[in-house]
């Protein structure tokens, strides 16, 4: 088990980059909401100390370091009114497909749209569980599946659908993978403190208003038959971000359709772990992104 209880990446005060256990308010569990943190020293997947040295809270960065990642995994309709608003049926196993790393962000960061994803319209947002895995495994079971978590974050799985179905030709990797579309946050609660994933509220605001309001419940695969079967012939190493789907109310699924645009500020909210906000920004010219 982890050392540390709330896993915050941050720029300090001093210039410097720590990864630390962050230190809230009592009663108080959004670590978007972080101002001090306990600087953590060692090996975050292995051997590690939360200090006695606190620092102040500059900036929350993406709780893992570009480094300190491996594959982001990624489940589609993975929840049963999300399939059912899509039209589709219950799929027999997870549809995986994968992010490239450079899609990872900031719980506060922009994401950024190159001219390509303005020519049309289908940017969609989606809020989603993250599971971290802290301990190598392969071919683990369902019942010792939460043993090899590190802890859980919040995400938004940034998609557009005219690339994903229509001009990507069905390869969703290439309508969810742009620059800065997985921003995910703002820390990674310790699975000591999140023994069961499977009963969290789970929520989208578009511009302050609620457009997606569920619970991790209603997942057709939880995260441990999710671990389960991704383990099978595969390795799962500490550093793989699992994102593991998106509820019901996405922008495609509404009635009429909704899209975000420019300017818009998107949250995205899981019980017990806290809030990532995002501003919409559509570049005018790529070499900014």
């Amino acid at each position: 088990m982890p050392a540390f209880s709330r896993l915050v990446r941050f720029l300090a005060r001093d210039g410097k980059v720590y990864y630390g256990d962050a230190i809230l308010p009592k009663g108080v569990t959004n670590i978007a909401q972080t101002k001090k943190a306990k600087v953590i020293t060692g090996d975050i997947f292995g051997k590690h100390e939360v200090t006695e040295n606190v620092a102040d809270v500059r900036l929350l960065l993406a709780p893992l370091a570009p480094e300190d990642v491996k594959t982001v995994r990624c489940l589609g309709l993975n929840y049963a009114l999300h399939a059912k608003e899509s039209g589709l049926p219950l799929p027999k196993y997870p549809v995986l497909f994968y992010k490239p790393a450079t899609a990872l962000a900031g719980p506060t960061d922009r994401i950024p749209v190159p001219l390509m994803a303005q020519e049309s319209l289908g940017l969609d947002y989606e809020c989603e569980l993250v599971a971290i895995i802290g301990k190598t495994c392969t071919d683990v079971s369902e019942s010792e599946a939460l043993d090899y978590v590190l802890g859980y974050a919040i995400g938004n799985d940034v998609s557009h659908r005219d690339w994903q179905i229509q001009r990507g030709g069905g390869q969703w990797s290439m309508g969810k993978g742009f620059d800065g579309w997985a921003p995910y946050g703002p820390g990674i609660v310790s699975s000591k403190i999140v023994k069961d994933p499977h009963t969290l509220k789970i929520s989208t605001r578009l511009n302050g208003k609620t457009v997606q309001e569920s619970n991790t419940g209603d997942m057709i695969f939880n995260v441990k038959q999710t671990i389960a079967f991704l383990s099978k012939g595969h390795t799962l190493q500490p550093g793989d971000l699992i994102w593991t789907g998106t509820p019901s109310g996405v922008g495609m699924g509404r009635q009429p359709q909704l899209w975000m645009k420019d300017g818009d500020v998107v949250e995205v909210e899981l019980e017990g772990v806290g809030v990532c906000t995002n501003k919409v920004e559509f570049v005018k010219d790529s070499a900014k992104l």
